[in-house]
């Protein structure tokens, strides 16, 4: 298919609200977006706020879909998938699941086999629509159905295509998880000026516009972190202290250390729910 007729959201959390509101912005049609879940209150508001149409059955939901995007928890994946096999095993759409730790295999199984499916891993500043995201087709996806889900992501931020599904979990340590460490910086930036006698509210807010305007100089600009850095660094000034110290504690192998941890940690996640699934 070169441009899919519907695409169906099982799931209405924040994430799928925040891609579904950047499709929107995007010039999606919200004609041909579904969404179910089930407490239909909350779906009556976001039909009233998005125009989409709305549903409490999944099968229903899932019958009117190109392209079926699976934004439900990995403790309830396994029933939502068993609920609609036999409508997708008819109509064979494209399955995208957003759901961290479940592999394509187990949801294929679950699903009744033979499905294309894209797994992707977003993370949270999809909701400031400043996301990015790693994917993962299997060999069953077409160029076009490709195409069509880096549009859907591109709505609310970048999307970056994988060759390996293990990869997902580096994507996880770098970009799903990443939002925290920064949080962590954040944090200790305030408490910081705090204790230097600054306000903390005027600390938060100085931080946050550092690392906002640090992040946009990074993606505006040809240099390098390295060099962007040492721009700011006079030789034996204030800022060179700084950088020393970070150097001196470890900060490279913190980072490092981090990302092996959520690494490790995200493949133990994938083994027990594949385990669960057997």
């Amino acid at each position: 298919m070169s441009t899919p007729r519907t695409i169906a959201f099982i799931g209405a959390g924040n994430m799928a609200n925040a891609i579904i509101g950047g499709m929107l912005e995007n010039g999606f049609n919200a004609d041909n977006l579904w969404v179910s879940a089930p407490d239909d209150s909350h779906l009556q508001r976001i039909r009233k706020q998005s125009g989409v149409s709305v549903t409490t059955d999944n099968r229903y939901c899932a019958q009117q879909a190109d392209i079926i995007v699976l934004a439900v928890k990995p403790q309830i994946m396994r029933s939502v998938c068993e609920e609609i096999a036999p409508v997708v095993q008819n109509t064979r759409p494209l399955i995208v699941s957003i759901a961290a730790g479940l592999e394509v295999d187990t949801l294929d199984g679950w699903l009744g086999g033979g499905m294309p499916i894209v797994r992707c891993m977003p993370n949270t500043p999809s909701l400031v629509g400043k996301g990015s995201a790693g994917l993962y087709a299997t060999d069953s996806v077409g160029d076009d159905q490709r195409k069509a889900v880096t549009a859907i992501f591109e709505g609310v931020g970048i999307a970056l295509w994988v060759p390996d599904e293990a990869m997902l979990h580096s994507i996880t340590a770098l970009s799903g998880s990443a939002p925290a460490y920064f949080f962590l910086m954040l944090e200790a930036m305030e408490e910081a000026g705090d204790e230097l006698g600054v306000e903390r509210e005027q600390a938060r807010w100085l931080a946050i516009q550092t690392m906002a305007g640090a992040a946009e100089m990074a993606r505006r600009g040809p240099d390098e972190p390295a060099q962007l850095k040492r721009n700011v660094m006079s030789p034996g000034g204030t800022t060179e202290k700084a950088v020393e110290t970070f150097e001196d504690g470890d900060l490279r192998g913190l980072v490092r250390r981090a990302c092996q941890a959520v690494i490790k940690h995200s493949k133990a996640m994938a083994a027990q729910l594949r385990d669960n699934a057997s």
